[in-house]
């Protein structure tokens, strides 16, 4: 591929929401019209917390990131870039040289909003200007709104962490993902008749309101199961509050998943987390998000 003209979508994508999904719906167009490989270019790290010196947790991992735009979006090749060398280089030089010289960009798609360059000097109206000099197509996407609101990660962020995972997926257009390796755990859950696959919230990522959600899982070997998942310190059963867990137990499900990734998506959260007076109250309300999760699931009809 590394020869391959390239059409390429320019951002740093956090959740791939419906208005990344604008953008990489256009490359997909443009690199079957132009016989190229649709392809997106991202940062290693977010480019406002890397400018600002804020702490910016994000919806997604790269890696997530990265398999979301390829499995939804149809996008085969996902370049990764240093944010530290970007932002000290010219902006145009970040055309000539590195997208169109040694991505061999064709065309590039970005959105209203995307600043690139020394400085942030880049502007999606010098983007198109450059593109049209050195003989490069360029489409500039607007912002995409939902229910009069503009679709961003900051709006989204601000659902996931307040626990609104139904209305997240609305602007993500996907549920809400977590993914990992499974590690071992306190095993409680064993103990419980409810054993569970144990995440930990990837670094630099947000966690969910704590609370208990109807979730489905994404195995290793492609199949998906059913899950209850719990999200927050379990007060229950570990008064020294160390930590915060992400506990699936997936349904109808027996197997040792240790040490092998597994994606997590998250759809509805069924109620807060709360202290219960004891491991028999905690199981029987286990049991009963089961059922309330089965329901759900059932509800909404077969996976598409």
């Amino acid at each position: 591929m590394k020869n391959q003209p390239r059409v390429i979508a320019l951002g740093f994508f956090d959740g791939v929401h419906l208005g990344h999904g604008a953008l990489l719906h256009t490359v997909a167009q443009r690199a079957k019209a132009l016989n190229a490989l649709p392809s997106a270019f991202t940062f290693d790290r977010s480019p406002t917390a890397a400018l600002t010196g804020r702490v910016i947790s994000l919806l997604t991992g790269v890696e997530d990131r990265r398999r979301l735009m390829e499995e939804l979006y149809g996008i085969r090749e996902v370049v990764v870039a240093p944010f530290d060398v970007m932002r000290d280089m010219d902006w145009r030089d970040f055309v000539a040289d590195y997208l169109q010289t040694h991505l061999r960009a064709v065309h590039v798609v970005a959105g209203h909003d995307f600043r690139f360059g020394r400085g942030g000097e880049g502007t999606p109206e010098r983007l198109r200007e450059q593109c049209g000099a050195l003989g490069m197509g360029c489409d500039i996407i607007p912002k995409v709104e939902l229910d009069g609101i503009t679709v961003s990660s900051t709006h989204i962020r601000a659902l996931v962490e307040a626990g609104e995972l139904e209305r997240a997926a609305r602007f993500l257009g996907h549920p809400h993902i977590l993914s990992g390796p499974v590690v071992h755990g306190s095993e409680l859950g064993r103990t419980l008749g409810t054993p569970t696959a144990n995440l930990l919230v990837p670094d630099g990522v947000i966690a969910p309101a704590f609370g208990v959600y109807a979730s489905r899982v994404l195995l290793p070997d492609g199949d998906s199961r059913l899950a209850v998942t719990n999200v927050g310190v379990r007060p229950t059963v570990n008064a020294g509050l160390a930590g915060v867990t992400v506990e699936p137990w997936i349904l109808d499900f027996q197997g040792d998943l240790y040490g092998q990734t597994i994606c997590l998506e998250l759809h509805k959260q069924l109620r807060p987390e709360r202290k219960f007076s004891g491991v028999d109250q905690l199981r029987a309300a286990i049991l009963e998000n089961a059922a309330q999760t089965r329901s759900y699931f059932a509800a909404k009809g077969p996976v598409q």
